[in-house]
């Protein structure tokens, strides 16, 4: 399908945001689930979106920058294939792993803009201390503002060439991939999600966590449990984690701190 003047000027908006979350990390715009999810409300397709952002999500779980090795721009990544996937009208699990197939192969290629915008920052810090030699905190802020832009600025041009696409050409090129492809790559992302949720779980893995990933996996096939209540679990289990060890901790030597009475008060005190 194509985009409508408003959606265009959405998507730019979206992508203009992603890009500067991707250095400030403050409202995480930059995250799939969240940049997908607002790609797919501007432009009609909230549920589709929502899906291709929590199974990218999964793949971004496991990127991560080692060494002189940098992962593919999350960021471009869930723009650009919120795009192809809406631009495609593939809304099935084969589309959807073609759409972040080719997305995540755009953002490792797109890994130069970010080396031309870096660059393009040493410029802007000199021009900035320049401003503040004079004591000029104006200026300060004006090339801050200007960096912020750049970094907005990657994400928003490749998203902006991938909307004038005509979306013929897209569904072209992608119905004229042979099945073993498509199929290959339906496999290939399910494999990338396990790894990516795996290396996860190795990070956090402790002795006082693992029981909490095996009640999460016993669980998880109980279909009458809801996402609201399967977190409430969660939440309670936690404070009653929190409260032994809390307990455990004060209950030798001196016989142990006085308590209000409110275990979850304590908790919440002491954290």
């Amino acid at each position: 399908m194509d985009f409508n003047i408003l959606s265009i000027i959405l998507i730019l908006i979206v992508a203009f945001l992603a890009g500067m979350e991707g250095i400030l990390d403050q409202f995480q715009f930059h995250q799939p689930i969240i940049a997908c999810s607002l790609v797919g409300v501007a432009t009609g397709h909230i549920k589709e979106c929502v899906m291709l952002g929590g199974a990218l999500q999964l793949m971004a779980l496991g990127w991560a920058n080692v060494g002189a090795a940098v992962a593919p721009d999350a960021a471009l990544a869930s723009v650009a294939s919120a795009i192809i996937f809406v631009k495609a009208g593939k809304f099935d699990a084969a589309g959807q792993t073609v759409a972040i197939g080719t997305a995540i192969a755009l953002a490792t290629a797109g890994l130069v803009l970010t080396m031309v915008v870096r660059t393009l920052s040493v410029v802007i810090v000199h021009q900035a201390d320049r401003e503040a030699e004079k004591g000029n905190f104006k200026g300060v802020e004006l090339w801050h503002m200007v960096a912020l832009a750049c970094q907005g600025l990657r994400i928003a041009i490749p998203a902006g060439l991938l909307l004038f696409i005509p979306s013929e050409i897209i569904q072209g090129a992608l119905g004229s991939l042979p099945a073993w492809f498509t199929e290959g790559m339906t496999i290939g992302g399910g494999f990338v999600v396990a790894v990516g949720y795996a290396m996860v779980i190795n990070l956090m893995a402790t002795k006082e966590v693992w029981p909490f990933f095996f009640l999460g996996f016993a669980l998880a096939p109980v279909n009458q449990l809801t996402l609201i209540a399967t977190g409430i679990i969660g939440v309670c289990a936690a404070i009653i984690y929190l409260n032994v060890t809390n307990n455990k901790g004060n209950g030798g030597g001196d016989g142990g701190s006085a308590s209000s009475g409110d275990p979850l008060g304590d908790i919440l005190n002491d954290y």
